[in-house]
């Protein structure tokens, strides 16, 4: 640990110390729920945000659950109040009725600045609204479209599904949270950059692209549970530790994909028309040619599309393998969506067992479990929670997936036919019961819903079917694996795993 992080520990450590020896005596509201934790004066509750650090989700889960109006406010030092939700009025609220009132908010904004600049992941007002705009624009083309099924079949057809093959043969365990990770970045290089990484490739490459982008998620992400935001401030300031890493990291990062903009602004240049069908073609064509701009909107499109999407199918392939009838009636709906003469999206489309299935899966492990605005002006939640200019407001997708009384007493089974009815004609076809995007905010909801959420969608069912038709995905550990997240969800310690071909 260099010299600046040790001092900085050290004050963080010994001033709620010294402060608790004088206040010990002091103690909550009486009426303050069981699990809400103790607030001291000053330095909030400290002590139990650090004992909780690495299972802030499901702590602060549990406390969101055990709160009347599934509503709570944590008292964190020095000062900050931080309100969390899993109460869907409150959520429509936040997201959608006061919309202009919660913004990503300075906190946010500032400790990914480095890393997502001015992007749509990363911008407020007039800079988020513009983009959205234009990328919501190309998002609905249907030659976008096709080219993202053409995208996913290839490297499902060339890549995954020979290195699956091979470890059915060998029978060799591998981490397939890895695996699908690989095989979600080299999809999402080729949608935003028309560039293929290969990082799914026999081998498993350390490409230096993909590898500064892990590196750069991770240590963005460790700025945001710190005691104070002045300690990596003050790392970054002096260039030392883990900001010096993350500068590299970033800068590797950004010349790379400028440098891709570059070689695509001359290609355009040299056509008479656009025959490129990747983001970046699009909105250069479009008249932004602005680098840092571009940037910034690549970069952001490829973390929402590397992350979410391998987050949610790692978790589903874990539960699907202890739930065996799950996973015959998603094989009879495959093989019967395989024998028809469909496009690839008419034949995902009617997928509708399987895409319940997946949506079950995400409302117990959502890739995005937390997301937080702050509001611009003093406000009261729907539940009577004061809100004060200032404070962040989280709403909480994993709490909500957890909620008795909308998902009943076997929330916590695995079950996706909690998302499907019958024909009314009580025929056998099954169809597919939605949830509206408050109660179930996985894609966010309002005007930030997300863009890709369908294109998530095809590419997750086209994964599994083209998986499950050939193979078996058997955990190598019984016991259930540990949630985690950075800026999104991980299974910590990756997802060990052997392969079986079916007969």
């Amino acid at each position: 640990m260099d010299f600046i992080s040790s001092i900085s520990l050290i004050f963080c450590i010994l001033l709620p110390l010294f402060l608790f020896i004088f206040i010990k005596s002091k103690n909550p509201s009486s009426s303050n729920p069981s699990k809400l934790p103790k607030s001291y004066p000053i330095i909030g509750s400290f002590f139990s945000i650090v004992k909780n650090k690495d299972r802030f989700v499901q702590w602060s889960s549990e406390i969101v659950l055990s709160s009347p109006k599934l509503t709570f406010t944590l008292h964190r030092s020095p000062g900050r109040r931080f309100v969390v939700t899993a109460n869907a009025a409150n959520v429509q609220h936040i997201l959608k009725s006061s919309f202009h009132n919660y913004e990503k908010g300075d906190f946010f904004k500032v400790a990914l600045k480095d890393f997502l600049g001015d992007g749509i992941f990363n911008s407020d007002g007039q800079t988020w609204k513009f983009q959205r705009q234009v990328a919501s624009h190309e998002f609905n083309t249907k030659s976008l479209r096709k080219f993202v099924e053409t995208v996913v079949d290839s490297e499902l057809s060339d890549r995954l599904i020979p290195i699956l093959r091979n470890a059915a043969k060998d029978k060799t365990v591998i981490d397939f949270q890895d695996i699908l990770q690989r095989f979600a970045f080299d999809n999402v290089c080729k949608i935003a950059f028309g560039y293929d990484p290969d990082y799914l490739s026999p081998s498993l490459p350390e490409e230096k692209f993909a590898v500064a982008f892990e590196r750069a998620v991770k240590l963005s992400s460790e700025r945001f549970p710190v005691f104070t935001p002045l300690i990596w401030k003050i790392k970054k300031a002096f260039n030392i530790g883990s900001e010096k890493q993350l500068k590299i990291a970033i800068k590797e990062i950004r010349d790379f994909a400028k440098e891709i903009i570059r070689e695509k602004k001359q290609e355009l240049e040299h056509k008479s028309a656009l025959d490129s069908v990747d983001l970046l073609s699009r909105f250069l064509s479009s008249g932004h040619s602005d680098e840092d701009f571009i940037t910034d909107i690549v970069i952001s499109f490829i973390l929402a599309g590397r992350d979410t999407t391998s987050a949610a199918l790692t978790w589903f392939f874990w539960l699907l393998s202890d739930h065996p009838e799950v996973e015959k009636e998603i094989l009879r709906e495959i093989n019967e969506r395989s024998e028809s003469a469909a496009s690839v999206y008419d034949e995902v489309r009617d997928m509708v067992y399987t895409h319940a299935s997946i949506c079950e899966s995400m409302r117990l492990y959502p890739p995005v479990p937390t997301d937080s605005k702050e509001a611009l002006n003093d406000d009261v939640l729907p539940d009577g929670t004061v809100v004060k200019k200032g404070m962040r407001v989280a709403y909480h997708p994993y709490a909500m997936g957890r909620v008795e009384k909308v998902w009943g007493k076997d929330w916590a089974e695995y079950r996706p036919s909690r998302w499907l009815e019958r024909a009314a004609d009580g025929g056998e076809k099954w169809s597919f019961v939605q949830r509206d995007s408050f109660t179930y905010p996985v894609f966010q909801a309002g005007p930030r819903i997300c863009l890709g959420k369908e294109m998530a969608f095809l590419q997750m069912k086209r994964v599994i079917a083209g998986v499950l038709q050939q193979f078996r995905v058997v955990p190598v550990a019984e016991a259930e694996p540990v949630f985690t997240t950075d800026l999104t969800a991980k299974m910590k310690g990756g997802f060990p795993v052997r392969i079986e071909e079916r007969n």
